[in-house]
């Protein structure tokens, strides 16, 4: 429990204050558990949310407002990051990762391996500050995704979380616009290396040479440090050896592999029984839009929350390895820069590679299929009268945040909606045969 009488920091709290099981910088998640930290945003300050907060039964409220159960301090964000490093510093063993693509993934695999806790969804300062408040002192291990979208980001989350292990899952073209280039990228999350141990991912080894990277060990599968063997990718199972360990993956795909064999080689720092680990990672649930192979008469391959180049490509290959007629349906990624079409087209041309059927839609939808749509309603009436049982269909895009309707159409944003459309119809019957 987070007693507000007892807090690492100054303040001055409210004798009406009460004891919370997490804290929340989103006053819709407030409630008789759940505290509330009013932090100023870009468009909007907290505090104007404090009264909601209070009204859901939020125990207390840190902000700079004299309500009633308040914790009041001049600064409730500069707060709420000294109790996230006081909490932190309680912990053995906290592995950080970060990358172009794969964390949510690696994240996954990570924290089953290690029976550890793990952020949720997010992974802003504020929701890693508030996962660690609630479960830095926690007996288990910790696994943190420390994503970043602009210069200096890292070396703040650094000063946060502190990892024991630092991972580099991928390097590739992400947040272009605010990072500039790849070798900006790679300097940027480069900065995970300070910690402990230093693992990066195979794609991602040769952006951190030992020469430069003193001590940094590469995990995955071929020429790495810790290498998985034996790996077989068929449309149902992912299977490869760690040593004389067999491990089976449902439902996985390369990057799920990999993520495993990064799984156990953290299992191995920290003594946990391998055979214990591979259990664990086998029954791996991932969010909706994150890779999840929905089986049925015709496969859907739910990739839908967010894009990148390096995570279409890996995408794309995950769905070659399916039997019967392969269907890519991309929507355009975001933040790429002034190199934005020629790396739709890239992505494109690698599509109808691995894809026997293309579909695009958006902003740069020709570019990525040959089948272009403006708009995704109009190319889920498309795509529903052509699919037919005994396909598999791939859906990609970046979601896309705080756009209007218009630029979400273009964006590609709402392939989710696709994903429903495409299950609803495979449940009613609505599907060609074969």
């Amino acid at each position: 429990m987070l007693d507000p009488f007892a807090l690492p920091f100054a303040a001055t709290v409210s004798p009406d204050a009460k004891r919370a099981k997490r804290l929340t910088w989103d006053s819709r998640e407030a409630s008789p558990d759940v505290a509330f930290v009013a932090l100023a945003g870009e468009k909007m300050h907290g505090n104007q949310f404090v009264r909601q907060a209070l009204d859901a039964g939020a125990p207390f409220v840190l902000t700079d407002l004299d309500v009633p159960r308040s914790v009041r301090v001049p600064d409730a964000q500069a707060a709420l990051f000294e109790w996230a490093r006081h909490e932190r510093a309680k912990n053995a063993f906290v592995v950080g990762i970060t990358g172009s693509a794969g964390k949510t993934t690696a994240k996954a695999y990570a924290a089953a391996a290690l029976d550890a806790h793990y952020m949720p969804v997010y992974n802003t300062m504020p929701a890693i500050a508030c996962f660690l408040v609630q479960y830095g002192a926690s007996a288990r291990p910790l696994v943190v995704e420390m994503g970043i979208d602009r210069l200096g980001e890292m070396a703040e989350l650094m000063d946060l979380v502190r990892p024991d292990v630092g991972v580099v899952t991928t390097i590739g073209p992400t947040h272009l616009e605010q990072l500039g280039s790849i070798e900006n990228i790679a300097r940027e999350k480069g900065g995970i290396l300070q910690a402990g141990r230093k693992l990066v991912g195979s794609q991602a080894a040769p952006y951190f040479p030992p020469s430069e990277y003193e001590g940094v060990e590469s995990y995955g599968f071929g020429d790495v440090t810790h290498a998985g063997h034996d790996l077989e990718i068929t449309s149902e199972v992912a299977r490869f050896a760690f040593g004389r360990r067999r491990v089976i993956l449902p439902l996985a795909a390369k990057v799920q592999a990999e993520a495993a064999v990064l799984g156990l080689v953290l299992a191995q720092q920290v003594g946990i029984a391998l055979a214990d680990a591979a259990v664990r990672m086998s029954s791996v649930n991932v969010p909706a839009g994150r890779y999840r192979v929905l089986l049925g008469r015709y496969t859907v391959i739910d990739d839908a929350y967010n894009a990148s180049p390096i995570a279409v490509r890996a995408a794309l290959d995950a769905l070659h390895a399916h039997t019967g007629r392969r269907i890519s349906v991309l929507g355009r990624m975001l933040e790429l820069g002034p190199t934005e079409r020629e790396l739709h087209a890239e992505v494109g041309d690698y599509a109808r590679a691995q894809a026997d059927l293309t579909y695009g839609v958006g902003e740069f939808a020709r570019e990525l299929g040959d089948q272009a749509f403006a708009t995704v309603p109009e190319l889920t009436a498309a795509l529903l009268s052509e699919v037919r049982d005994g396909d598999t269909v791939l859906i990609k895009a970046s979601r896309g945040i705080s756009m209007t309707p218009e630029q979400r159409a273009s964006a590609g944003v709402g392939l989710d909606t696709v994903v429903e459309a495409l299950l609803a119809a495979r449940e009613q019957g609505e599907v060609k045969g074969v």
